[in-house]
């Protein structure tokens, strides 16, 4: 069941991503081109990439973990023996999934008090808390992914540093023709 849901979590991640880099792109691009030809710029374009990019930052902290493109030091983990590896991957997953439960708390208190302080955007009049909404969203799915990655490792003898297995994503991108 659980894997199941953690698929099409996935899939919402990907749509979430891939749409709101389009349309920032679109939208950026496009405001661009009309202050350059029409000399009028579009009063709403700041702000729309201003929201796409707190939904990229804060969705992609689910995906980056659930790929394992996160940031990590490498370094001081490979030059310990497989067993502290282990010790170490466990510690960090742990403490990274409740680091981010922790903040997807202090960020739904942050966005019920933008709520009722009832702000709005200035140019799209956008309640403020809708595009905040995406923050602990993204903090709590991420606190997901490490929880899980932390139950595969205390299951499994490897070490796993992604929820998704790169061949399957690899595999997944070949059977639709995107594949290198």
């Amino acid at each position: 069941m659980f894997q199941k849901v953690n698929r099409v979590l996935g899939k919402a991640e990907q749509a979430i991503l891939s749409y709101s880099v389009i349309f920032m792109t679109l939208i950026l691009v496009g405001n661009v081109i009309s202050r350059t030809v029409f000399q009028a710029s579009w009063t709403f374009a700041e702000e729309t990439g201003q929201f796409f990019i707190i939904i990229v930052t804060f969705i992609g902290v689910s995906y980056a973990a659930r790929k394992g493109r996160h940031l990590r030091m490498s370094a001081l983990f490979e030059l310990l023996p497989r067993k502290g590896q282990k010790v170490l991957t466990l510690v960090i997953t742990l403490l990274t999934s409740l680091t981010l439960f922790y903040l997807t708390y202090i960020a739904f208190e942050y966005v019920g008090t933008v709520h009722e302080l009832e702000r709005v955007t200035p140019a799209l009049r956008v309640p403020v808390y809708l595009v905040a909404a995406f923050i602990p969203i993204g903090f709590f799915f991420g606190g997901l992914q490490y929880l899980h990655q932390f139950v595969l490792n205390m299951k499994h003898e490897e070490i796993i540093l992604a929820t998704e297995k790169e061949e399957d994503f690899q595999s997944e991108l070949d059977e639709r023709g995107d594949g290198v």
